[in-house]
């Protein structure tokens, strides 16, 4: 190991002796970045202007945007075995969780076991039904679609880029959280980035405008600290999480960018008659 990673593993293990207060100051300084995106970025489209988008259109640019990411995934994986970059990043994440497992108390790994169910499968197949079905009785089809899409297209995309890495998890024997199939990257990380990202787009698209950055700001927090759980409860490595936030947010990215590159087509499709 030469001293360029005998530093990340220093620093990995200080992170993880004082993993409430890095935990702390990180979630602060996201939800002080997303507030300052968030008013720098004021122009929003009108609301309700999705109306009936054309689903053809949509879902062309979403699986666009799924070859994509795992055709970027397949390469990544290609290129670290051939660095072999995994031991390095391997030992990285070994030097945190052994040292959160000598730091965490265990009333607040209680406390990360009941946040981590907020992107549970069973938790976002309920939410992603209700949040359908909402949107649907409203009158929200291509809401509805937009959403399907993200939740749905992300739990296929997790699972397709778990099977490109097949990363076995840590060891987690305390009895909390189980955990089974491959590790990398963390669906929990990328579901609930996901699936409470688009519910702020969807919010914004329905609730008045001062429930806007209130909106963005919870669903920024829920989905920072479900990701973090996971490395808490040492299901995961701080690296699966780290990528699960990536793919999340890439799939997040391309299923808003195509939701409002819909609304353009439908509006100009309108205004040629």
């Amino acid at each position: 190991m030469n001293a360029e990673d005998s530093a990340l593993v220093a620093l990995a293990h200080g992170l993880g002796e004082h993993a409430l207060l890095a935990f702390g100051l990180a979630l602060a300084a996201l939800l002080a970045v997303v507030a300052l995106l968030w008013r720098a970025l004021q122009h929003r489209p009108a609301q309700g202007a999705l109306g009936a988008a054309p689903a053809a259109f949509l879902l062309l640019r979403a699986a666009f945007g799924f070859a994509l990411i795992v055709g970027a995934a397949a390469l990544f994986a290609e290129l670290a075995d051939e660095l072999e970059t995994r031991e390095e990043m391997g030992a990285v994440d070994e030097a945190l969780t052994a040292a959160l497992s000598a730091s965490v108390p265990p009333s607040v790994l209680q406390v990360f076991a009941l946040v981590t169910h907020g992107a549970d499968t069973a938790t976002l197949t309920v939410l992603g039904i209700a949040v359908a079905g909402v949107l649907l009785v409203r009158g929200r089809r291509g809401l509805a679609l937009a959403w399907v899409t993200a939740v749905g297209g992300n739990a296929l995309l997790n699972v397709t880029l778990k099977g490109v890495f097949e990363r076995a998890r840590p060891l987690h024997d305390d009895g909390l959280v189980l955990a089974q199939g491959w590790s990398f990257p963390s669906g929990h990380a990328s579901g609930a980035v996901v699936a409470y990202g688009m519910l702020a787009y969807v919010l914004v698209h329905s609730l008045p405008a001062r429930f806007h950055l209130p909106a963005v700001l919870v669903a920024a927090a829920a989905a920072f600290s479900i990701g973090c759980s996971r490395v808490f409860l040492r299901v995961h490595h701080a690296s699966d999480v780290v990528a699960g936030f990536a793919s999340g947010g890439a799939w997040l990215v391309v299923c808003i960018a195509s939701v409002e590159a819909t609304r353009w087509y439908r509006r100009t499709r309108v205004a040629k008659g």
